[in-house]
């Protein structure tokens, strides 16, 4: 943990966090003392959240890669006629 550092809130209530700040986006949570808690976040997709919570499908996935002998080669695509 870092040294404490003081930051000031401007006009409009923002703060810049300088060299405090190493991600790009942040989740906040304040707490009930008025503590103000960032946690670096990302942010997912409804798709990439589903990806994540199917284990069955990831396993499968990851299976698949460890196998690469099983792959079966596309159809090569025709080309589009002008």
């Amino acid at each position: 943990m870092g040294k404490p550092v003081v930051i000031e809130v401007d006009s409009r209530r923002r703060v810049s966090l300088g060299k405090l700040g190493h991600h790009d986006t942040y989740l906040a949570t304040e707490q009930p003392d008025g503590t103000i808690t960032l946690e670096p976040a990302v942010i997912l997709t409804e798709a990439e959240r589903a990806f994540l919570e199917n284990v069955d499908l990831r396993r499968q996935i990851d299976d698949n890669r460890a196998h690469p002998e099983r792959r079966r080669p596309r159809p090569a695509r025709r080309a589009k006629k002008k």
